[in-house]
C-alpha cells in the first residue's frame, strides 16, 4: 500500500495530534492507568517518528514503518552512550524529549506498538477511502 494515498492534511494532523496527545501523556500521567508507566508516551514518540518518516511520498506503509522502527531503536540504543557532552544536552527538556535518558529493553517494546498502531490507523484510512469498485 502507497504512503501517497494519506493526504498531506490527514498526515499534519495526525503528527500535531501524535505530538499532542504524547506531551499529554507525560504532563498528565494520571489520566491513564498507572500500569502503563511511561510507556504511551514511548508509543506515541514512535508514532510521531513514523508521521515525520511518512512524509516519503511513494514509500510502501511496510518501509515507512521499518524507518521509523529503525529510527526509534537507533534512538534508543544512543541512550547506551553516557558521554558527558550527550547526558548534558539530554539534561535540557527538549534534549530528553528527542534523545531520552536511559535505556530500557521495554520502550523498545513501546517503540514496536507505537509504530504498529499507526501504521494500522495509516492502513485502514487508505482502504476506508479507497474508491469502490462498480459491479454489474
Amino acid at each position: 500500500m502507497s504512503c501517497a494515498r494519506l493526504g498531506f492534511g490527514d498526515l499534519v494532523g495526525a503528527l500535531f495530534a501524535t505530538v499532542a496527545v504524547g506531551l499529554a501523556s507525560r504532563k498528565w500521567p494520571g489520566l491513564l492507568p498507572a500500569a502503563l508507566g511511561k510507556y504511551p508516551g514511548d508509543a506515541l514518540w514512535a508514532g510521531m517518528v513514523y508521521w515525520v518518516a511518512f512524509v516519503a511520498p511513494s514509500a510502501p506503509v511496510i518501509r515507512v514503518a521499518a524507518y521509523a522502527m529503525a529510527i526509534s531503536y537507533l534512538d534508543e540504543l544512543s541512550q547506551l552512550y553516557q558521554a558527558a557532552w550527550i547526558n548534558q544536552i539530554r539534561a535540557t527538556t527538549i534534549g530528553h524529549v528527542l534523545l531520552g535518558s536511559a535505556f530500557s529493553w521495554l520502550d523498545l517494546l513501546a517503540y514496536t506498538v507505537g509504530v504498529g498502531l499507526c501504521s494500522a490507523i495509516e492502513v485502514i484510512k487508505v482502504f476506508r477511502d479507497r474508491p469502490k469498485e462498480l459491479t454489474n
